[in-house]
Protein backbone atom coordinates (compact mmCIF):
# COMPACT_ATOMS: atom_id res chain seq x y z
CA UNK A 1 0.00 0.00 0.00
CA UNK A 2 1.34 3.66 -1.07
CA UNK A 3 0.06 7.07 0.39
CA UNK A 4 -0.68 9.44 -1.60
CA UNK A 5 -2.08 13.30 -1.42
CA UNK A 6 -4.90 15.56 -2.84
CA UNK A 7 -3.75 19.18 -3.43
CA UNK A 8 -7.21 20.38 -2.93
CA UNK A 9 -5.87 21.38 0.41
CA UNK A 10 -3.21 23.70 -0.87
CA UNK A 11 -5.57 24.42 -3.65
CA UNK A 12 -9.16 24.15 -4.64
CA UNK A 13 -10.49 23.16 -7.71
CA UNK A 14 -14.12 23.84 -7.24
CA UNK A 15 -13.40 27.61 -5.35
CA UNK A 16 -9.68 28.57 -7.38
CA UNK A 17 -9.96 31.64 -4.51
CA UNK A 18 -8.54 29.29 -1.73
CA UNK A 19 -5.05 28.92 -1.94
CA UNK A 20 -4.78 30.83 -5.27
CA UNK A 21 -1.73 32.31 -4.07
CA UNK A 22 -0.24 29.23 -3.51
CA UNK A 23 2.48 27.88 -5.77
CA UNK A 24 2.54 24.38 -7.16
CA UNK A 25 6.09 24.15 -6.00
CA UNK A 26 5.03 25.31 -1.97
CA UNK A 27 2.31 22.77 -2.46
CA UNK A 28 4.53 19.92 -3.59
CA UNK A 29 7.49 20.23 -1.28
CA UNK A 30 5.58 20.58 1.33
CA UNK A 31 3.80 16.74 0.04
CA UNK A 32 7.29 15.62 -0.38
CA UNK A 33 8.71 16.42 3.03
CA UNK A 34 5.51 14.93 4.71
CA UNK A 35 6.51 11.74 3.58
CA UNK A 36 3.57 11.25 0.43
CA UNK A 37 4.76 8.98 -2.61
CA UNK A 38 2.17 9.99 -5.06
CA UNK A 39 0.22 13.39 -5.31
CA UNK A 40 -2.95 13.60 -7.61
CA UNK A 41 -3.57 15.99 -10.49
CA UNK A 42 -4.67 19.58 -9.04
CA UNK A 43 -5.80 22.87 -10.96
CA UNK A 44 -2.22 24.09 -11.22
CA UNK A 45 -0.58 21.50 -12.64
CA UNK A 46 1.14 21.60 -16.07
CA UNK A 47 -0.87 19.22 -18.91
CA UNK A 48 1.83 18.72 -20.47
CA UNK A 49 3.41 15.20 -19.86
CA UNK A 50 7.00 16.71 -20.51
CA UNK A 51 6.43 19.48 -18.14
CA UNK A 52 4.40 17.39 -15.64
CA UNK A 53 6.75 14.89 -15.39
CA UNK A 54 9.69 17.47 -14.97
CA UNK A 55 7.88 18.44 -12.16
CA UNK A 56 7.07 15.46 -10.25
CA UNK A 57 10.57 14.12 -10.88
CA UNK A 58 11.88 16.86 -8.81
CA UNK A 59 9.96 16.17 -5.59
CA UNK A 60 10.56 12.14 -6.14
CA UNK A 61 6.29 11.76 -6.72
CA UNK A 62 4.65 9.45 -8.66
CA UNK A 63 0.86 10.38 -10.56
CA UNK A 64 -1.88 9.11 -9.32
CA UNK A 65 -4.39 9.80 -11.19
CA UNK A 66 -6.72 12.72 -11.32
CA UNK A 67 -10.40 13.62 -11.15
CA UNK A 68 -12.41 13.81 -14.97
CA UNK A 69 -15.89 15.04 -14.90
CA UNK A 70 -17.72 12.97 -16.99
CA UNK A 71 -21.06 13.65 -19.25
CA UNK A 72 -23.15 10.72 -19.91
CA UNK A 73 -26.44 11.79 -18.94
CA UNK A 74 -25.48 14.07 -21.87
CA UNK A 75 -23.58 12.44 -24.14
CA UNK A 76 -23.08 8.61 -25.85
CA UNK A 77 -20.47 6.26 -24.49
CA UNK A 78 -18.24 6.95 -27.64
CA UNK A 79 -18.55 10.47 -27.49
CA UNK A 80 -17.26 10.39 -23.46
CA UNK A 81 -14.75 7.45 -24.78
CA UNK A 82 -13.37 10.82 -27.17
CA UNK A 83 -13.60 13.08 -24.52
CA UNK A 84 -11.51 11.49 -21.89
CA UNK A 85 -8.82 11.03 -24.23
CA UNK A 86 -6.14 13.70 -23.59
CA UNK A 87 -6.90 12.82 -19.73
CA UNK A 88 -6.22 9.27 -19.86
CA UNK A 89 -3.06 10.23 -22.14
CA UNK A 90 -1.66 12.28 -19.67
CA UNK A 91 -2.06 9.50 -17.11
CA UNK A 92 -0.56 7.34 -19.23
CA UNK A 93 2.68 8.67 -19.66
CA UNK A 94 2.85 9.69 -16.00
CA UNK A 95 2.64 6.31 -15.11
CA UNK A 96 -1.09 6.45 -13.65
CA UNK A 97 -3.09 3.13 -13.25
CA UNK A 98 -6.18 4.77 -11.71
CA UNK A 99 -8.78 6.91 -14.07
CA UNK A 100 -11.18 8.43 -11.73
CA UNK A 101 -14.20 9.45 -13.06
CA UNK A 102 -17.37 11.34 -11.64
CA UNK A 103 -20.87 12.21 -13.50
CA UNK A 104 -21.37 15.64 -13.31
CA UNK A 105 -24.16 16.91 -16.59
CA UNK A 106 -26.32 17.83 -12.88
CA UNK A 107 -24.21 18.24 -10.31
CA UNK A 108 -24.84 20.64 -8.20
CA UNK A 109 -21.49 20.65 -6.10
CA UNK A 110 -20.38 23.34 -7.54
CA UNK A 111 -23.46 25.44 -7.29
CA UNK A 112 -23.48 28.27 -4.54
CA UNK A 113 -27.24 28.68 -5.39
CA UNK A 114 -28.15 24.96 -4.45
CA UNK A 115 -28.18 23.44 -0.71
CA UNK A 116 -27.33 19.73 0.04
CA UNK A 117 -30.97 19.43 0.22
CA UNK A 118 -31.33 19.65 -4.10
CA UNK A 119 -28.85 17.01 -5.05
CA UNK A 120 -30.33 15.49 -8.02
CA UNK A 121 -31.50 12.13 -8.98
CA UNK A 122 -32.45 9.65 -11.87
CA UNK A 123 -35.37 7.88 -13.31
CA UNK A 124 -35.18 4.29 -13.28
CA UNK A 125 -34.61 4.77 -17.06
CA UNK A 126 -32.42 6.97 -16.68
CA UNK A 127 -29.80 4.80 -14.03
CA UNK A 128 -30.47 2.25 -16.89
CA UNK A 129 -28.60 4.77 -19.67
CA UNK A 130 -26.10 5.60 -17.04
CA UNK A 131 -25.22 2.51 -16.28
CA UNK A 132 -25.10 0.99 -19.82
CA UNK A 133 -22.77 3.73 -20.93
CA UNK A 134 -20.85 3.64 -17.73
CA UNK A 135 -20.12 0.28 -18.23
CA UNK A 136 -19.53 0.68 -21.67
CA UNK A 137 -16.43 3.20 -21.18
CA UNK A 138 -15.14 1.54 -17.77
CA UNK A 139 -14.70 -1.62 -20.42
CA UNK A 140 -12.71 0.60 -22.90
CA UNK A 141 -10.81 1.94 -19.96
CA UNK A 142 -9.76 -1.19 -18.65
CA UNK A 143 -8.75 -2.44 -22.29
CA UNK A 144 -6.16 0.51 -22.02
CA UNK A 145 -4.54 -0.73 -18.53
CA UNK A 146 -6.07 1.63 -16.12
CA UNK A 147 -8.26 0.84 -13.13
CA UNK A 148 -11.61 2.32 -13.74
CA UNK A 149 -12.73 3.88 -10.15
CA UNK A 150 -15.84 5.85 -10.26
CA UNK A 151 -16.06 9.09 -7.74
CA UNK A 152 -19.40 8.86 -5.61
CA UNK A 153 -19.58 12.48 -4.67
CA UNK A 154 -22.08 14.67 -2.63
CA UNK A 155 -24.51 16.95 -4.67
CA UNK A 156 -24.69 13.76 -7.45
CA UNK A 157 -26.47 11.20 -8.60
CA UNK A 158 -24.38 8.87 -6.50
CA UNK A 159 -24.53 10.22 -3.40
CA UNK A 160 -26.44 8.28 -0.62
CA UNK A 161 -26.88 4.19 0.47
CA UNK A 162 -29.47 3.70 -2.08
CA UNK A 163 -27.63 5.74 -4.84
CA UNK A 164 -24.66 3.41 -4.59
CA UNK A 165 -26.48 0.47 -4.25
CA UNK A 166 -28.37 1.37 -7.44
CA UNK A 167 -24.98 2.38 -9.47
CA UNK A 168 -23.61 -1.41 -8.43
CA UNK A 169 -27.22 -2.60 -9.65
CA UNK A 170 -26.91 -1.26 -13.09
CA UNK A 171 -23.06 -0.89 -13.92
CA UNK A 172 -21.31 -4.42 -14.91
CA UNK A 173 -18.09 -5.40 -12.99
CA UNK A 174 -15.36 -3.40 -14.64
CA UNK A 175 -17.03 -0.18 -13.03
CA UNK A 176 -14.66 0.26 -9.68
CA UNK A 177 -15.85 2.86 -7.07
CA UNK A 178 -13.14 5.52 -5.72
CA UNK A 179 -14.42 4.83 -2.01
CA UNK A 180 -14.43 8.22 -0.02
CA UNK A 181 -14.93 7.86 3.42
CA UNK A 182 -16.03 12.01 3.30
CA UNK A 183 -18.48 11.88 1.03
CA UNK A 184 -19.74 8.28 2.09
CA UNK A 185 -20.11 9.59 6.00
CA UNK A 186 -22.63 12.45 4.37
CA UNK A 187 -24.01 10.11 2.09
CA UNK A 188 -25.25 7.65 5.12
CA UNK A 189 -22.69 5.33 3.57
CA UNK A 190 -21.46 2.18 5.83
CA UNK A 191 -17.49 2.35 3.87
CA UNK A 192 -17.29 -0.87 6.00
CA UNK A 193 -20.13 -2.90 4.85
CA UNK A 194 -19.74 -1.45 1.23
CA UNK A 195 -15.54 -2.90 1.03
CA UNK A 196 -17.18 -6.28 2.16
CA UNK A 197 -20.20 -6.35 0.19
CA UNK A 198 -18.84 -5.26 -3.29
CA UNK A 199 -14.71 -6.07 -3.08
CA UNK A 200 -14.23 -6.17 -6.59
CA UNK A 201 -15.35 -3.15 -6.66
CA UNK A 202 -12.89 -1.38 -4.97
CA UNK A 203 -10.60 0.76 -7.12
CA UNK A 204 -9.22 3.41 -5.09
CA UNK A 205 -9.82 5.09 -2.27
CA UNK A 206 -9.99 8.63 -0.61
CA UNK A 207 -9.81 9.48 3.34
CA UNK A 208 -11.12 12.90 4.32
CA UNK A 209 -13.29 13.04 7.75
CA UNK A 210 -16.35 15.31 8.54
CA UNK A 211 -16.40 17.57 11.27
CA UNK A 212 -20.31 16.42 12.42
CA UNK A 213 -21.23 19.63 14.13
CA UNK A 214 -20.23 21.96 11.59
CA UNK A 215 -22.33 19.17 8.76
CA UNK A 216 -24.89 19.22 11.08
CA UNK A 217 -25.34 23.06 10.83
CA UNK A 218 -24.67 22.75 7.04
CA UNK A 219 -27.67 20.75 6.97
CA UNK A 220 -30.07 22.61 8.96
CA UNK A 221 -29.59 25.41 7.22
CA UNK A 222 -29.44 23.78 3.68
CA UNK A 223 -26.08 25.12 2.53
CA UNK A 224 -24.61 24.63 -0.36
CA UNK A 225 -21.57 22.12 -0.38
CA UNK A 226 -19.51 24.57 -1.29
CA UNK A 227 -20.64 26.80 1.36
CA UNK A 228 -20.29 23.47 3.88
CA UNK A 229 -16.38 23.80 2.34
CA UNK A 230 -15.72 27.13 3.47
CA UNK A 231 -17.81 26.50 7.06
CA UNK A 232 -15.15 23.76 7.47
CA UNK A 233 -16.76 20.99 7.21
CA UNK A 234 -14.43 18.41 5.89
CA UNK A 235 -11.00 17.60 7.67
CA UNK A 236 -8.38 15.02 7.33
CA UNK A 237 -8.52 11.46 8.91
CA UNK A 238 -7.57 11.77 12.59
CA UNK A 239 -9.68 15.26 13.22
CA UNK A 240 -13.23 14.23 12.65
CA UNK A 241 -16.29 12.00 13.15
CA UNK A 242 -14.97 8.90 11.45
CA UNK A 243 -13.65 5.94 13.03
CA UNK A 244 -11.20 4.37 10.18
CA UNK A 245 -10.34 1.31 13.25
CA UNK A 246 -13.28 -0.91 10.82
CA UNK A 247 -12.56 0.98 7.18
CA UNK A 248 -9.24 -0.29 7.20
CA UNK A 249 -9.90 -3.85 9.22
CA UNK A 250 -12.88 -4.39 6.13
CA UNK A 251 -9.61 -3.49 3.83
CA UNK A 252 -7.24 -5.86 4.89
CA UNK A 253 -9.38 -8.34 4.53
CA UNK A 254 -10.20 -8.17 1.48
CA UNK A 255 -6.09 -7.61 0.49
CA UNK A 256 -6.56 -4.18 -0.58
CA UNK A 257 -2.94 -3.01 -1.41
CA UNK A 258 -3.15 0.02 -3.82
CA UNK A 259 -2.97 3.57 -3.32
CA UNK A 260 -4.54 5.62 -0.09
CA UNK A 261 -5.37 8.98 -0.83
CA UNK A 262 -5.40 11.97 2.21
CA UNK A 263 -7.68 14.91 1.50
CA UNK A 264 -9.73 17.65 2.84
CA UNK A 265 -11.67 20.73 1.17
CA UNK A 266 -10.40 23.11 3.44
CA UNK A 267 -9.55 26.97 3.31
CA UNK A 268 -5.92 26.95 3.68
CA UNK A 269 -5.95 30.43 4.91
CA UNK A 270 -8.04 28.73 7.70
CA UNK A 271 -6.14 25.38 7.87
CA UNK A 272 -2.58 24.88 7.50
CA UNK A 273 -2.54 22.19 4.71
CA UNK A 274 1.16 21.13 5.99
CA UNK A 275 -0.47 20.73 9.51
CA UNK A 276 -3.42 18.63 8.70
CA UNK A 277 -2.21 16.66 5.99
CA UNK A 278 0.90 15.64 8.66
CA UNK A 279 -2.15 14.60 10.61
CA UNK A 280 -3.98 12.56 8.47
CA UNK A 281 -1.27 10.38 6.97
CA UNK A 282 0.15 9.50 10.73
CA UNK A 283 -3.61 8.80 11.51
CA UNK A 284 -3.73 5.97 8.04
CA UNK A 285 -0.53 5.11 8.61
CA UNK A 286 -1.23 4.34 12.30
CA UNK A 287 -5.06 2.27 11.27
CA UNK A 288 -3.13 1.13 8.02
CA UNK A 289 0.05 -1.14 10.66
CA UNK A 290 -3.11 -1.68 13.15
CA UNK A 291 -5.12 -3.44 10.78
CA UNK A 292 -2.82 -5.56 8.17
CA UNK A 293 -0.44 -6.45 10.66
CA UNK A 294 -3.51 -7.51 12.93
CA UNK A 295 -4.65 -9.75 9.64
CA UNK A 296 -1.19 -11.02 8.95
CA UNK A 297 -1.30 -12.38 12.40
CA UNK A 298 -4.61 -14.20 11.99
CA UNK A 299 -3.52 -15.59 8.68
CA UNK A 300 -0.39 -16.63 10.15
CA UNK A 301 -2.66 -18.97 13.29
CA UNK A 302 -5.05 -20.37 10.35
Amino acid sequence: MQFGVSPIAWSNDDMPELGGDTSLESCLTDVSVIGFTGVELGNKFPRSSPELLKVLEAFDLRLVGGWFSGHLLERSAQDEIKALQPHMELLRACGSEVFVHAECSNAVHGNRSVGLSGRPGLTDEEWAVFGSRLTEVADYVASEGFRFAYHHHTGTIVETAADLEQFFKVTGESVGLTLDTGHAYVGGINCAAIIRRHPGRIAHVHCKDVRETVYDDVVRRDDSFLDGVLAGMFTVPGDGAIDYAPIFSALADIGYDDWVIVEAEQDPAKADPRKYAELGLAQIRSCVEKAYTSRKVESTNV
